[in-house]
């Protein structure tokens, strides 16, 4: 499997479980609480996959970088949270730097 592409699963379980972990109220809602579970599980396992081929550190900064503009959009538009021009600069800036990761730098997969 292409490492990008378990890393692309990766990213979208873990983003599934972490919302379903607010939903599951601090495991007091079983369904979100199983969904939160079974999708940490699954990014872990493609993460790891991903680990095979690919630096760690511009592993972690892809997942945690799109993961973070994912879950923040997430939040914005299920939970109504507000983002003011602070944190859309701040995602701004993360997106941009997981686009010179892989746009510009050598260090990554090959």
């Amino acid at each position: 499997m292409p490492p990008y592409l378990a890393l692309a699963i990766a990213i979208v379980a873990e983003v599934i479980a972490t919302t379903a972990l607010k939903q599951s109220a601090g495991f007091t809602r079983p369904m979100p609480m199983l969904v939160t579970v079974i999708g940490y599980s699954i990014a872990f396992y493609f993460l790891s996959l991903t680990l095979e081929r690919m630096p760690t550190g511009i592993t972690y900064a892809i997942w945690s970088g799109v993961g973070i503009v994912l879950i923040t959009a997430i939040a914005w538009l299920l939970h109504g949270q507000r983002l003011d021009g602070a944190s859309l600069a701040g995602i701004g800036l993360i997106m941009a730097g997981v686009l010179v990761l892989n746009l510009f730098s050598k260090a990554g997969a090959g």
